[in-house]
């Protein structure tokens, strides 16, 4: 497989008879068994399981029967997300063993529409962390410099779309996990509204915050994951009604009239000179294609990261309390004398890891009597204004546009012992969640070897104007889209 093709190239490739899902899938399968040392993206490839799910599609399309629109594309998904009996571990020793006995709604989705899940991508444990040095099994590895991280904390998902194992990947966002990763990979990386896509089958973070989104290397490849991923599902009561678009018949090219808001004053404080550059001329990109610059301000948005750090924690305190080495998952081994409590405080001593076991104890703390209202009831408070701020923003502009990162991929290490500088990397990307907006980081240049990202933000429930505008600017972007250099 051409290391170039895209999922609906792929799709068409199957669908005429150019090339067959099983060549197809066992070639993404040997590049990720090539590649993986290197990289430490993936924590289990499926291999027999794909091919056998490539054969039922060649013989479907041999038989004359209808194929689905990603018939044959080869699928990674985060490990986070439940393929049933395909071990399911969010990167973390309390679930090694975890085998789950159902499917999430988005592997249901993918398969219905023909794709081939071929591989877990490795993550931060529970998805908590933003350069994916927080997995159990080891950190991920930028495929453009290999000492570099490749973001957080879906960062296997997007090394495996930037190092060309697979067209498609799904990775979670609960703060930026999406659109960050995208950014220090090179790819494009699209966390639709809060609701656009079911969460059930997805292992819980932080429930009022989590989204599902796809990587891919193209606007056009992301419109045709979301169409399929998107829609209400009975299995989770917080997915939308709201009706879902073809969203790949929103991408004309054409963005004349547009209003791009970009919010200065926000924007001007703490951002990497390289990042500051690529960033403008991204704007002016747009300018040129057509897009009217409008100025906005966010005034509560220097508070989304305190406001983020509280209410995230809490809601993981919360939904981490089920792992308990009771029902399923890591029982630390008992001596005799032992109590309840006692087995509970050595399973998740052993079993959760340092960032993991950080954000319990401070969602804890806010949550416990005498500090709940002055901190996690003040945090929902500004949560409101801030989600104000956009709204008022969007009677002015359609879409709101900002860097993805203040800082090119950073070296693995850097910022390991400094959590706050770590946490202080998501500035731009928390407030979208806090708010329930769809986001979207795409390519816009390079920081020396390492890729730059900047983010376009739209109102709830309108992804069609964000690929759109992400489209036309994929179509006009002057930068030189150079490949990774892993072989």
């Amino acid at each position: 497989m051409s290391e170039a093709l895209g999922a609906r190239d792929i799709r068409e490739l199957v669908a005429t008879g150019q090339a067959s899902a099983v060549e197809i899938c066992t070639d993404a399968i040997t590049r990720i068994e090539r590649v993986n040392p290197a990289l430490n993206a993936f924590n289990l490839i499926a291999a027999d399981r794909a091919i056998d799910r490539a054969r039922e599609i060649d013989r479907t399309r041999a038989s004359g029967g209808a194929l689905g629109p990603l018939a044959g594309v080869p699928v990674v998904l985060k490990d986070n997300m439940c393929v049933r009996g395909m071990r399911t571990t969010a990167s973390s020793k309390i679930l090694d063993t975890f085998v789950p006995p159902y499917d999430a709604t988005v592997t249901q989705r993918l398969e219905a529409a023909g794709a081939v899940i071929v591989a877990k991508a490795n993550c931060d444990e529970f998805a908590m962390g933003s350069s994916n040095e927080n997995s159990a099994y080891g950190p991920v590895r930028n495929p453009w410099a290999l000492d570099c991280t490749p973001g957080g904390s879906s960062g296997g998902s997007a090394a495996s779309v930037a190092s060309a194992c697979v067209p498609l990947a799904l990775g979670s966002d609960t703060g930026g996990s999406i659109r960050q990763p995208a950014s220090f990979c090179g790819v494009v990386g699209l966390k639709p509204t809060y609701g656009r896509v079911s969460r059930y089958g997805l292992l819980a973070f932080a429930s009022s915050l989590d989204q599902i989104g796809p990587f891919s290397r193209s606007v056009g490849d992301a419109a045709a994951a979301l169409s399929v991923l998107a829609g209400n599902d009975p299995m989770d009561s917080t997915s939308s009604m709201e009706p879902v678009p073809d969203f790949t018949s929103a991408l004309s090219g054409k963005i004349d009239g547009v209003r791009v808001g970009v919010p200065r004053a926000f924007v001007s404080e703490g951002v990497d000179d390289v990042v500051r550059t690529a960033f403008d001329g991204a704007l002016d990109t747009l300018r040129r294609s057509g897009a009217t610059l409008v100025d906005i301000d966010l005034p509560h948005a220097r508070y989304a990261i305190p406001v983020y750090y509280l209410v995230c924690t809490a809601e993981a305190s919360s939904n981490l309390a089920r792992y308990d080495g009771v029902k399923y998952g890591l029982r630390a081994l008992s001596a005799k004398d032992d109590t309840l409590k006692t087995m509970y405080s050595r399973t998740r001593d052993q079993g959760f890891g340092a960032e993991v076991k950080r954000r319990i104890m401070l969602g804890t703390y806010v949550l416990s009597a005498g500090y709940y209202d002055a901190f996690y009831l003040k945090a929902q408070q500004v949560r409101t204004l801030l989600r104000r701020d956009y709204e008022r923003a969007f009677e002015r502009v359609d879409v709101v546009a900002m860097p993805t990162s203040p800082t090119p991929p950073f070296k693995l290490g850097e910022k390991t012992d400094d959590p706050l500088q770590m946490y202080l990397a998501d500035i731009f990307t928390v407030s979208v969640n806090l708010a329930g907006l769809p986001g979207l980081s795409i390519p816009c240049g390079l920081a020396g070897r390492l890729p730059i990202g900047f983010q376009l933000i739209g109102k709830m429930f309108d992804e069609a104007t964000i690929l759109r505008v992400a489209d036309a600017y994929e179509r006009a972007a002057p930068w030189t889209r150079t490949a990774p250099t892993l072989s």
